[in-house]
């Protein structure tokens, strides 16, 4: 409860009460001889109250700014509510009390987290491999209403635990990137092993502290670990000019089509995609291209996505094909099985009309960087800069 007080303008008396105060700086008045004049007093006493109105206006705009900086603070995972493996053992620990999981499939899932987290790998439980395989087999045979189907590099597909449900999006889509970049010669020594999202925590902070994006490191009080922080194009893009990957951040700042929606972007993915064949003309083309081609992060308010491909309709249309972090494994398995994978597709597709947030950040990867070239982003980070489109 906020108390207002209320001082004398004549004296160093403090009240809580306005009319107490009025009827003591009347006595004042009477003291001085001025008592008859009711205009001065009128004035006095309306300076007083306006400055009581505004020291009460302001104590609840800080009040209001707390309160507001606190929401903030748990929603974006920085309340210290504690981390990825806080959070685990806390919602199998309801499980058990729902009799959702037994107490002896709750210890031995504790001490494979225990054992996962201790090596810094992520047990491969949310993964789903050769969906990129099955995409390549199924618009060979079908989808007649295709014109051409480019498709990025082997892609495997991870989704958020018990651990990190409601916050853990980038990281599950650091790691698809990574399953990319592990299946391609031209990355292998910069990527071994697909990291837990503890590790990954570890990995940006150890790049704050090599002088990556100082401005990040700042917001995030250069603290990850133990912690639910959301990470986004910026802290994806430290990370791997850290790990010697080239990478560009493009930013669709604004929409550039009718109704919201953002042609550009899709035109860019499209051209991103094409590299490998851009002398060959469209008519010449596969129905399906396979590329070499890494995924490509994609940002938007409140959540993140990972592009591995983009159609092109026969009437022109353009839809790109997306992995959702928010997708568990048994609903992405049904894209391996011929039988259901055309009937799920949809889970994967996003028209224009699909993509309308204001602003959309894609993080792209494109070879790797020499000592000098990372020293010289390292130096370029420090004022992170995105392209704009358009």
């Amino acid at each position: 409860v906020t108390i207002v007080l209320y001082y004398c303008p004549m004296c160093t008396l403090v009240c809580t009460n306005s009319s107490i105060l009025q009827e003591h700086v009347e006595l004042h008045l009477m003291e001085n001889g001025n008592h008859t004049e009711e205009n001065g007093h009128d004035q006095i006493f309306a300076r007083m109250l306006q400055e009581q109105e505004d020291q009460f206006r302001k104590a609840e705009e800080s009040k209001t700014e707390a309160e507001e900086f606190r929401k903030l603070q748990k929603q974006y995972g920085l309340d210290n509510s504690g981390g990825f493996k806080k959070q685990h053992i806390q919602n199998m620990e309801k499980a058990v009390a729902r009799g959702q999981m037994k107490p002896a499939e709750y210890h031995r899932r504790k001490v494979e987290l225990m054992e996962s987290l201790a090596a810094g790998l992520d047990d491969g439980r949310t993964k789903t491999s050769g969906l990129i395989k099955a995409l390549y087999k199924y618009y060979h045979k079908e989808a007649r209403d295709v014109a051409h189907v480019w498709l990025c590099a082997e892609t495997d597909h991870y989704h958020s635990t018990d651990g990190d449900k409601g916050w853990g999006c980038g990281y599950r889509n650091f790691q698809m990137l990574l399953s990319a970049l592990l299946k391609l010669d031209q990355y292998k020594e910069c990527v071994q092993e697909i990291p837990c999202i503890p590790k990954i925590q570890a990995m940006i902070e150890d790049a704050w502290k090599e002088g990556f994006d100082p401005q990040g490191a700042s917001h995030f009080s250069r603290r990850l670990k133990d912690t639910r922080a959301w990470i986004g194009a910026t802290e994806m893009y430290s990370l791997l000019t850290f790990l010697k990957i080239r990478s560009r951040i493009v930013d669709f700042h604004c929409p550039t089509g009718p109704s919201g929606t953002h042609p550009r972007l899709f035109e860019w993915v499209k051209t991103f995609f094409s590299l490998d064949s851009s002398c060959v003309e469209d008519r010449w083309l596969p129905k399906v291209i396979q590329t070499s081609r890494p995924a490509i992060y994609l940002q938007h308010q409140g959540h993140s996505r990972t592009i591995v491909g983009i159609e092109q309709k026969n009437n022109g249309a353009q839809c790109l094909l997306i992995f959702d972090p928010g997708c568990p494994s048994h609903v992405m398995q049904k894209l391996l099985h011929p039988e259901t994978v055309g009937f799920s597709l949809k889970i994967l597709r996003k028209f224009g009309s699909g993509l309308k947030h204001k602003q959309y950040q894609i993080v792209a990867v494109d070879g790797t960087l020499t000592e000098e070239e990372r020293q010289v982003q390292l130096q370029h980070s420090r004022i992170l800069q995105a392209e704009r489109v358009p």
